[in-house]
This record gives structure tokens, sequence and C-alpha cells, in this order.
């Protein structure tokens, strides 16, 4: 069998390092010479309609999880969430994660937490922050934002908390700054991205002036997990988007939003038996 060329950035660290510089030049020059409007105003008070809200605990446990990096990854959660806390995204204004959260070093207070490079659980400065963008995402799919940019990693980092399956409850990637996540606010309307911290657990909430016309609701249908030819397990799930109107509660629209093949990153043991088919 014919042996995989390495890419360049996978030769080794250092060749990974000088990629990574080279994308981040990219993304700074994309970015100049673009023409999107940024949202950059934060007021305290907040907007008086909820949207959507979300919340789930920084801290995973188990077989294998450096504690360490899961308090590192909460703290460096909760110092990004306070660069973008109360930010106001004006109708045709775009939320860029990275604009927002600026870039992880720990001259910029950011720690050490877990990180995916080349398909590997690794430790990395401003790890975690992947917990965030996905917490947002979930706000922003259920809502009538537009998102513009959108990256996905595995959806199977830990086993599902108690045992209860939340779709999108993780896969969402980040990456300082050309790995981003952004949405753009299409309505005639502006809403409000709130995010903080109590203790170890994780808020978020889209706010706006007045409700909006429809309400969103994700579904998966044929989630399980299954051993592939190569000896890892996948999850496997179709996710959908529906979108209600608010009067009825009638679907009137419904879209393929994620078909999900995500590899297992977590000790194969605690996969349900009765998801393994």
């Amino acid at each position: 069998m014919e042996k995989k060329k390495k890419l360049f950035c996978e030769i080794s660290p250092t060749t990974y390092a000088i990629s990574l510089q080279k994308e981040i030049i990219k993304r700074h020059i994309k970015n100049f010479l673009g023409k999107e409007r940024y949202a950059k105003e934060k007021q305290e008070e907040k907007l008086p309609v909820v949207v959507f809200s979300h919340g789930n605990n920084m801290i995973k446990r188990g077989p294998g999880i450096d504690l360490r990096l899961q308090e590192n990854k909460a703290d460096n959660i909760r110092l990004a969430c306070s660069k973008m806390n109360g930010l106001i995204i004006r109708p045709g204004e775009t939320f860029s994660f990275w604009r927002m959260v600026g870039k992880t070093s720990k001259r910029h207070g950011f720690a050490e937490g877990r990180v995916i490079i080349n398909g590997r659980l690794v430790s990395g400065v401003g790890g975690g922050l992947c917990n965030l963008a996905n917490t947002i995402n979930l706000l922003i799919l259920h809502s009538p934002m537009t998102i513009t940019e959108i990256h996905h990693h595995s959806d199977a980092l830990a086993p599902d908390p108690g045992g209860v399956r939340t779709p999108y409850s993780a896969g969402t990637s980040v990456n300082y700054n050309f790995i981003d996540y952004r949405f753009r606010n299409d309505t005639d309307q502006p809403v409000q991205l709130c995010t903080w911290c109590d203790g170890d657990d994780l808020h978020a909430e889209l706010r706006t002036t007045k409700e909006f016309p429809h309400t969103y609701r994700l579904t998966e249908e044929g989630h399980h997990f299954h051993q592939e030819d190569n000896g890892k397990y996948y999850r496997i799930s179709k996710i959908y988007r529906e979108t209600l109107d608010r009067e009825t509660g009638e679907v009137v629209k419904k879209e393929l939003n994620w078909n999900n093949h995500s590899e297992v990153m977590f000790d194969y043991a605690l996969i349900p038996q009765e998801s393994i088919k």
C-alpha cells in the first residue's frame, strides 16, 4: 500500500507553525480588503426580548481527561466572554468571533487548553474556545441570523452529559484567526449577544427589541455510532433546522443543516452499546 504523503504542515511542529502564520497573514489581508461592516459596540443594558438562551458546564470529567486543561479552558472562556458580552449587532453588521476575542496568547491572558491539531486532541494556548463558539452557534441556529462562516470539527469529543444527546452540542471549530465563526444580521432590528460565566457554567443569550415572526428548533435523525474499516468509531446523524410560525407553531421550513460524520475522540468503552450499529 502506498504511503500517504504528508502535507507541509504535518511534517513537524516548525512546519505547522509556519503554515499557521501564513494562514493568519492571509486572513488579515482578506479582512483588510473586505467590505464587511463588523459589530463592535457593546452596551451593559440588555435588550428586552430573549430570542434564545443556552448554557453548559465547561468542565469535562472522565477517564483520560486532563482536569488542568479543562480548568484552563474555563478560564479562557471567561476571558473571551468578557470581550464580547453585551455586543450589539445592528442590521447589516457581521459578528466575527476573532475580531472580538483577539489573539489567543499568554501575553493576552490565555492559558493552555485542549485543541485539535491534525485530527488529534493536544494542548495549546487558548484551547477550549470552540466550546464558546459552539454555544454562540446554537443561539444563531435558533434565530433568523445568517451564518456566513462556520467550520466543523468532531461532534464526539466527550460522552454526552448524563447520556442525553443534544444536537450540535459540539462541533464548531475556531482557530485564530483564519478559522472564524461569523454571522450577519440581515433583519431590520438589532440583536445583542450576551455571554458570561457563573462558576464553571457558561451562559449565553441572543436578545433583540421585539419578537421575530418565526421560532426555530433543531431535530436529529438516524443518530448512532458506527465502527468503520479503519477501526475507528464515528458518530453519525443528520441534523435538521426547522422554522416554525410563531403564532400557529406550524413548521414552514425544514432544511438539512449538517450531515454529521464525526470521529469519536473519547474512550470507545464509554460509547453506549445500544447506540452502536
